[in-house]
């Protein structure tokens, strides 16, 4: 972007502050990376855990609960630190630049199997303690680059439709990025069918390598613009009130509680569906591994089909309208999920389609509810602190999610998980092995999304509503 852009965008009011496309498609691009290691930790970790590196499920259970707490805690720290940066790039890009690449390394680094001793209780304790040593360091680089990068949509504009479209972009790339995820997945794992290890390996490199870039196109595409709102909009870039008053006005504010749960609701639906998808496609449909990634490409593709649609349907209609029309679809394909049958293939793929429509949503809605949500925290307390809400979203979501991931691999263990070996790579699992698998795929994310529901329809931050807020914020920024 030149500086006669840049000069003009100082000139514009708020009502006139829109993106053009390479501004979108620069801003979007920062989650390519995120959401390829994402999509690769959540939909294959815990196997790779469990049947790879052959940590019982209860350890594997727990070290990524300790990854995703950590990963929570970090959150709020690097938010805060992330609002009180000073420097020429700006608060958020620094963090981006110099995290890229230890993220990339750190990732690639959880797919090794090392071997630390001939005594197998030696090794599984020494495989625990790397795995975990790894996830913490994995997860702190990912904080450092994604939440100062979700901390730019309210930067970069203050139109409300605008950043419904903004996140129409970012999450276009998201789900772009899970699909060549999972894509490169399929791929390796039909060029090398029979060495999980060499798949996971050869997997975990490529990701790295492509994670990496996309966070620098980000930065370079989109800090004239940031630089140039906060010209416009120079009071954001004051962050005086200490931060566990910062926490008190958060947590006081109340659509920004109903956000928290909403994303709470939907991400917990997405990822706990995401996790027990290996063990419901091998161990309950009785699948080739193959299965796993086109499952999860039917509703990713889907979904990421689908973001447009959607958007547009939100400027006629509003994000809440939006979110109630995918999640009610979205309930009916994960109930369905609980009654699907070995052998009902196609029918699998049908409610994973459905699925994909509701996800969709749950990409949209809620990250585009939080910037109104600071928006009417800055009318109240006369500062922006982007930082502290995106980052404790996150928190609660985090903790909630490890929870729940560590909470259903204790179950598979003490349900008697049986691991796949090379003679037998689809074992027979006990009745209450499956039992657990079909509960976790079925009506717990259900019941998640229907809480969700509620949590939406009460939500009172309407069009309206924002409309009158930006009038105010505009009233005081000409007095």
């Amino acid at each position: 972007m030149s500086d006669s852009a840049s000069d003009s965008y100082s000139q514009q009011t708020p009502e006139s502050e829109k993106l053009d496309l390479s501004t979108k498609l620069a801003f979007g691009a920062g989650d390519l990376g995120t959401a390829i290691t994402a999509m690769i930790g959540i939909s294959y970790l815990s196997p790779f855990l469990t049947d790879v590196a052959g940590l019982n499920p209860n350890l594997a259970g727990q070290t990524q609960l300790v990854g995703k707490v950590w990963d929570a805690v970090n959150d709020p720290m690097v938010g805060v630190l992330s609002d009180r940066t000073q420097s020429q790039q700006g608060r958020r890009y620094p963090w981006m630049i110099w995290g890229a690449i230890p993220f990339g390394v750190f990732f690639f680094l959880q797919w090794i199997v090392p071997h630390f001793s001939n005594n197998e209780n030696a090794n599984q304790w020494g495989l625990f303690w790397y795995y975990t040593a790894i996830s913490i360091l994995f997860n702190t680089f990912y904080t450092i680059v994604n939440l100062p990068y979700t901390a730019l949509t309210a930067e970069l504009t203050q139109d409300y439709d605008e950043r419904t479209s903004l996140n129409g972009f970012r999450f276009t790339f998201s789900i772009g990025g899970s699909i060549l995820a999972l894509v490169i997945g399929l791929v390796i794992s039909l060029i090398i069918p029979s060495n999980r290890s060499q798949q996971f390996l050869l997997l975990g490199a490529i990701c790295a390598i492509i994670s990496v870039l996309p966070v620098y196109w980000c930065v370079w595409g989109t800090k004239k613009r940031a630089q140039a709102v906060a010209k416009l909009h120079p009071e954001t870039e004051q962050i005086s009130i200490p931060l566990l008053q910062q926490l008190k006005i958060a947590f006081t504010n109340r659509p920004f509680l109903f956000v928290v749960g909403i994303y709470l609701c939907s991400w917990l639906s997405v990822q706990l569906t995401a996790g027990i998808i290996p063990y419901f496609v091998t161990s309950w449909m009785r699948l080739p591994q193959w299965h796993i990634s086109l499952v999860l490409l039917a509703v990713q593709g889907t979904a990421m089909s689908m973001l447009f649609v959607w958007s547009a349907i939100s400027r006629r209609y509003g994000k809440q309208a939006v979110y109630f029309m995918g999640m009610s679809v979205w309930i009916i394909a994960q109930a369905g999920l609980f009654f699907v049958q070995p052998g009902q293939v196609v029918l699998m793929y049908v409610l994973a389609v459905v699925a994909g429509f509701g996800v969709s949503t749950a990409y949209l809605v809620p990250w585009s509810m939080l910037p109104d949500v600071i928006e009417l925290d800055e009318l109240n307390t006369g500062q922006r602190r982007e930082g502290i809400f995106y980052s404790f979203i996150v928190f609660v979501q985090k903790i909630c999610l490890g929870i729940a991931v560590n909470l259903v691999l204790q179950q598979l263990g003490s349900a008697g998980y049986i691991k796949p070996t090379n003679e037998i790579p689809i074992p027979i699992q006990p009745e209450s092995v499956l039992q657990v698998i079909r509960f976790s795929i079925g009506p717990i994310p259900a019941i998640a999304l229907i809480c969700g529901l509620v949590l939406t329809y009460f939500y009172p931050l309407t069009r309206e509503v924002h409309a009158q807020i930006v009038l105010k914020l505009k009233e005081r920024q000409n007095n």
